[in-house]
């Protein structure tokens, strides 16, 4: 449905192709910055169509799941691996069968995609449906909660892009009903993600830990903070259910609008520092199976009393940083008003500064050494010297494996709460 401009009215624009359509999604595909439409096909290859800026939208078939018979449920666009690309994550039917099989099509950056589900663990043949995508432990890169309605939940770490099955003790083994809808917000404003899935909320510990809650709770629905209080509420089955907020903990939602990238800045990476230190989400159209959640990103930031700095990558690559802007409140971030920033943040004076890497060339280990102690949640990421991201992830023990890169010159930052680190490395 177009609208008319005025907001009185809509006019009716159809295709003669038949769609069997399951979820769809609105996201820049081809990275022009116009809107696309995805659509999930339940019995053919799925279809998308290309908008050319002035509403018209070209039908196309294939390329993103084209088994002949469909079998396509909850499609997702999100970043998994941290390449500043949408990626295209598609629930299917569930079965042994290569088309009832969970897809992931991973985006090279130039609008090519490969299904590579199975290498990195996220092929299941479970009836899914939905998957809820956030950094469950918040170090750096987004976790997946694949919901079932035949078999298993499952909660899948993100490890540097491949995926670890820690559903057992995790919680969300505890579930016992199963699922169509599953999404994730911070619903008390602690600053780790929740979960909502087969009509409960689990409410997550920041460790990939989550407790279901045994309270009310509307259940699947649309979600978002409809009265601008800093809680999450949601609408279901006509009725709006607020946000009963028993914490007093602090917040910052975000309304990004893009300029040269889409309107709603669709695809967005949005990244927030406290002091406790990084929180990231991507801004997505199209949640769970049915509903379209708001198009804000929200942060809980629990007892942190500022945000320090906001850093959005937006859908045509450029970045940008918003320095402390107010909590407990909406902040606009529109494209082009903040400060520029290239991919590192490098420069004469800040590599090296409380940082060495040893040894250095080195063929397998890294090893962090600082002169002040490291936050418990540092994230390190590696970039090439064309500064292209290669892995971003938590550090753990304060050692880096690098052995599957290429020989080369590499260039090594350490987020620690607020605290950049820069340095750079061989690999031999």
């Amino acid at each position: 449905m177009r609208s008319d401009g005025t907001g009185n009215g809509f006019t009716e624009v159809s295709g003669p192709q038949d769609v069997f359509s399951q979820r769809s999604n609105f996201v820049d595909i081809n990275q022009d910055g116009h809107l696309d439409a995805f659509v999930c096909h339940d019995v053919a290859p799925n279809v998308y169509y290309i908008n050319d800026g002035s509403g018209n939208l070209t039908f196309n078939q294939g390329g993103l799941g084209d088994y002949p018979s469909g079998g396509n449920y909850g499609s997702i666009w999100i970043d998994y691996d941290n390449d500043r690309d949408l990626d295209l994550f598609i629930a299917k039917c569930g079965g042994e069968t290569a088309r009832r099989v969970n897809q992931m099509h991973t985006n090279d950056g130039n609008g090519n995609y490969t299904e590579n589900a199975s290498a990195i663990g996220l092929a299941d043949p479970m009836q899914t449906w939905s998957s809820a995508w956030g950094d469950f432990d918040n170090d750096g890169d987004m976790d997946v909660f694949v919901g079932a309605s035949s078999g298993s939940h499952k909660l899948m770490r993100n490890d540097g892009g491949s995926f670890t099955d820690i559903s057992a003790g995790s919680g969300v083994d505890m579930l016992s009903l199963t699922s169509t809808e599953t999404v994730t917000f911070d619903f008390d404003n602690d600053g780790n993600l929740d979960l909502v899935s087969g009509g409960n909320i689990l409410f997550g510990d920041g460790n990939m830990n989550f407790t279901v809650h045994t309270g009310v709770f509307p259940g699947a629905g649309a979600y978002g903070d409809i009265n601008n209080d800093g809680y999450i509420d949601a609408f279901n089955s006509s009725s709006i259910y607020t946000n009963n907020k028993e914490t007093n903990n602090n917040w910052i939602k975000i309304h990004t609008v893009g300029t040269t990238s889409n309107i709603n800045g669709i695809g967005a990476r949005v990244e927030i520092y406290t002091d406790s230190g990084i929180q990231i989400r991507d801004v997505k159209s199209g949640d769970g199976f049915r509903y379209m959640n708001s198009l804000n990103v929200h942060f809980g930031i629990g007892a942190d009393t500022s945000v320090s700095h906001i850093i959005i990558y937006w859908p045509n690559s450029d970045c940008e940083t918003f320095i402390n802007p107010p909590i407990n409140q909406a902040f606009t971030a529109v494209e082009g008003a903040g400060a520029s920033c290239d991919t590192l943040g490098v420069n004469d004076e800040t590599i090296g500064l409380d940082l060495s890497l040893s040894p250095n060339p080195t063929k397998d280990i890294l090893n962090i050494s600082t002169a002040t102690p490291l936050h418990k949640d540092t994230i390190y990421t590696i970039f090439d010297i064309n500064g292209r991201q290669i892995v971003s992830t938590k550090l753990k023990n304060q050692t880096i494996d690098v052995s599957a890169l290429s020989a080369g010159n590499y260039i090594l930052r350490i987020l620690s709460g607020k605290d950049v680190k820069i340095q750079k490395f061989i690999k031999q």
